[in-house]
């Protein structure tokens, strides 16, 4: 298996791409991509990085054919994609290894499916695991495999078709932390050293420090919807160097990003960026979404950092310290900055003043600073307890606020912020919250 790389062609092009999906309340539809334009070029290794609901995977689908855009087309070589995109493969997260077949068997599966006489593509498939690192192992089952090895399974099963673009869809996601390391690391060496069957490969992570170090260009999606909020290129030697400052001051841009929304994703990383200025536009309460973190996460946090001599500390080495991926992370960081306990600068997170007495002071303190916040910084919370002040009995069916937050946010969504909004609002002995009744009170009229 030879490299098939031709440099700077253009082989995906997205032009105008949407796609929604049906309500399952028959409410219409959720809209998941919006606008995607985006352009797939030949010898590049692109990264899609976003959170969790920025629709990555379903653009990765599209552009293997698996699913049509609601809105836009996808050229394919110069070709409008009708179905399935011939001139893709696929390693997905999950293994999905047939446990009643041999490794060999596993890996020759899309050759079979294509016809393929069973001597040619058992040469091809023994090629394949060979360059995996997986030769001796043929005639293992599943069961046998390692985690790592039942992965490389999958990547020799998808590069035995040679494919013109190798999808990653979070392939290491399902790893350990040092099986996750070697195989990327692997990965690479394939790709620098021109190894690897594929012109191009496009992975998608949420992993910064990932997409950094496998990437030419990394994409950033946006939320509700996915939208491409800007790309930044990884101007550095290949391998990238995780030790140089470039890579550095890449992952700490990125980390800024991605806590973020509104920050410029193409600045210039050797410049500080104030943050945005708000504008005076009346917004309801609830149209601001709140970052899926609970309290005691963000307790949690605090404490962590205040053990820092200067209260601030790099996001990416808290990140390593703590082995959390930017799903987990990045939720708690922005709940310390829209609680004001936390400002995010250029990579980093600093406690401010209030969140270092939050940190040091006493449960009962802590719980009176966590209300104050609650209550000047997140208007939704601080609107729910108007609504039950205002009531005669303090209370107030919970899909009431529901309904005011389906108005911004698809059904899933609207519940997360409500369970997110409960967990702060009890946490603050704003509200309690009655599951059995479905209804909010205030805590006197709970606690009567």
């Amino acid at each position: 298996m030879t490299s098939i790389r031709v440099t700077n062609e253009a082989l995906i092009v997205m032009e105008g791409v949407s796609k929604s999906f049906p309500q399952p309340d028959g409410k219409g539809e959720h809209l998941v991509l919006h606008q995607i334009d985006l352009t797939i070029r030949a010898g590049e290794v692109v990264a899609l990085l976003g959170r969790s609901g920025s629709g990555k995977s379903t653009l990765l689908r599209i552009m293997a054919g698996l699913l049509k855009p609601t809105k836009g087309r996808v050229l394919n070589r110069g070709k409008q994609l009708m179905g399935t995109n011939p001139d893709v493969a696929i390693v997905f997260q999950s293994f999905a290894l047939l446990p009643w077949l041999t490794v060999l068997g596993n890996t020759e599966l899309g050759l079979e499916a294509k016809g393929i006489d069973r001597q040619t593509r058992h040469t091809q498939a023994l090629k394949a695991l060979d360059l995996v690192g997986l030769d001796g192992f043929e005639s293992a089952y599943p069961r046998e495999l390692s985690g790592g090895m039942k992965q490389r399974v999958g990547f020799a099963r998808a590069l035995v078709m040679e494919p013109l673009v190798l999808f990653m869809d979070e392939p290491f996601s399902a790893l350990d932390v040092l099986t996750k390391e070697n195989l990327r690391g692997e990965v690479d060496d394939l790709w620098n050293a021109g190894q690897f069957p594929s012109s191009s490969i496009v992975i998608v992570t949420h992993d910064i420090e990932e997409a950094v170090f496998l990437a030419d260009r990394v994409i950033v999606l946006g939320s509700n919807p996915g939208h491409i909020r800007g790309e930044v290129l990884v101007d550095l030697p290949r391998s990238h160097d995780r030790a140089s400052p470039r890579f550095k001051a890449l992952v700490d841009h990125l980390y800024t990003v991605m806590t973020n929304p509104e920050a410029s994703v193409t600045q210039d990383l050797t410049t500080t960026q104030p943050k945005p200025v708000t504008t005076s536009i009346e917004r309801s309460p609830y149209s601001q979404a709140l970052p899926h973190a609970r309290s005691g996460a963000v307790s949690g946090l605090l404490e962590l950092l205040v053990e820092n001599s200067h209260d601030q500390v790099d996001i990416y080495q808290l990140a390593e310290r703590l082995q959390l991926t930017v799903d987990d992370l990045l939720p708690i960081l922005n709940a310390a900055d829209m609680l004001g306990f936390a400002e995010i600068m250029q990579g980093d997170i600093k406690l401010t003043d209030i969140g270092h007495d939050f940190a040091t002071t006493t449960i009962l303190r802590s719980k009176d600073l966590f209300r104050q916040q609650v209550l000047k910084q997140v208007p939704m919370l601080a609107s729910i307890e108007k609504t039950l002040t205002e009531k005669q009995n303090g209370s107030m069916r919970a899909e009431f606020f529901m309904n005011l937050l389906d108005e911004y946010f698809p059904r899933a969504e609207a519940e997360e912020q409500f369970a997110t909004a409960v967990d702060w609002g009890r946490y603050a002995e704003l509200f309690e919250y009655d599951a059995s009744e479905d209804r909010i009170y205030l805590p006197a009229i709970s606690n009567r």
